[in-house]
């Protein structure tokens, strides 16, 4: 235990501190603008600012947790837009809201505070799994600023709000880790969890079949391990689709709810060519445009495409190079509210690997300044400006 506590300790010591520096860097932001309390509680608003960590996809998961699912195709009447159907609850994956209302019925919380309590621990645990993966690659003091990455990356303000974000980076981060150590049944249930959890679980879960297949192909792990992971992966994902469209009569349902209702949906990329081109000159005649937060969401397109070069350079093993390969493609080949496309990436934490390489050469003292000083600005660029000046 003390080991342990040796090894883990100064990852959850450095990421918590960094996450609370910028959680109340953002609160401040909150009070001192005082827009919260001119909004609808929905849409970035309430009484209190800690309210807005609720709103917008947490209002969405509260209601679930609450209530459950009806999935439907509402028309909306005499629509001529994108907006052509009415929003419901099934454009959001199960897992998150069930633990939502697992630990609200365990622990008598409310469903704000289960959603919040659910948040912090799987940042941690998302923390641990950076951690791990990284420091397979690149050593301990490399993984330890990588945890601190997770902290102060553009969009990790959802880590800490009613989102299902740190969840699924958890997932995503330990099943990443059980490939690389080649343990495929845990590899290939996480997956399955992760599939519940967020469409984009796509990418982690056909990472997982390549890394399978390429295992079969060196025959070092036998054979059913390997294609039991793959067979189970795809399971939660396929399932929840498939649940969906047969609730609404139309197996391709939550794709038409997702297009219909919340005009998100595959473009092969023409909606971010348009933002990158248009904002740098100063245009916003884009779809649904909010020219701070989609500034800070071009520069961190522009950051991943900077940084993905470096970790091939690394050689990394094949999961986490298809794993951010297939993140990257899901996300920006999609048509959406470009505001949120920080979030979107926030998974793709392999990137932290050639940033964490470079600092672990910093002392420890120079590494937590720096890091102290982005968890300063964190509360701006990655949580207020998601919240407040875009729409997360």
């Amino acid at each position: 235990m003390r080991r342990a506590a040796g090894r883990v300790g100064p990852v959850l010591a450095l990421y918590g501190t960094l996450k609370l520096i910028g959680f109340a860097g953002f609160m401040f932001l909150l009070h001192l603008a005082g827009d919260y309390r001119r909004k609808n509680p929905r849409f970035g608003g309430g009484e209190h600012p800690w309210d807005v960590l609720t709103s917008w996809d947490g209002w969405w998961y509260q209601k679930i947790a609450a209530h459950g699912y009806d999935p439907a195709l509402v028309p909306v009447p005499g629509a001529t837009g994108q907006i052509r159907l009415e929003g419901n609850s099934a454009a959001f994956f199960p897992l998150y809201p069930a633990l939502i209302r697992l630990v609200s019925e365990v622990t008598g919380l409310g469903l704000y505070g289960a959603g919040l309590t659910v948040s912090v621990i799987a940042s941690f645990v998302a923390a641990l799994g950076i951690y791990a993966v990284t420091e397979c690659l690149a050593g301990r003091r490399a993984g330890l600023a990588a945890a601190g990455l997770w902290a102060v990356w553009p969009g990790s303000g959802v880590e800490w709000a009613v989102y299902s974000d740190s969840l699924y980076v958890a997932l995503a981060a330990w099943t990443c880790h059980a490939v690389m150590r080649r343990n495929w049944l845990s590899a290939g249930l996480l997956a399955f969890l992760a599939g519940l959890n967020r469409p984009t679980a796509a990418a982690l879960i056909a990472a997982v079949a390549v890394a399978a297949l390429l295992a079969l192909r060196r025959r070092r792990d036998g054979v059913l391990r390997p294609v039991a992971a793959m067979a189970v992966a795809p399971l939660g994902l396929l399932g929840y689709l498939g649940w969906v469209g047969h609730r609404m009569g139309d197996y391709g349902g939550y794709f038409k709810l997702q297009s219909g209702a919340w005009a998100h949906e595959w473009d092969y990329g023409r909606q971010t060519l348009d933002v990158l081109t248009s904002v740098p000159v100063g245009h916003a005649d884009y779809h649904v445009p909010f020219p701070f937060a989609d500034m800070i969401g071009v520069g961190v397109v522009l950051l991943a495409f900077a940084l993905l070069p470096l970790l091939v350079r690394l050689r990394p093993p094949a999961v986490l190079t298809v794993y951010t390969v297939l993140t990257i493609v899901l996300v920006l080949g999609s048509q959406q509210i470009f505001s949120n496309v920080s979030r979107y990436l926030l998974p793709l934490f392999p990137l932290f690997v050639p940033l964490a390489v470079a600092l672990r050469r910093l002392s420890r003292a120079h590494l937590c300044t720096l890091l102290g000083m982005a968890a300063v600005a964190s509360g701006s660029y990655a949580g207020y400006a998601l919240f407040e000046l875009g729409v997360p």
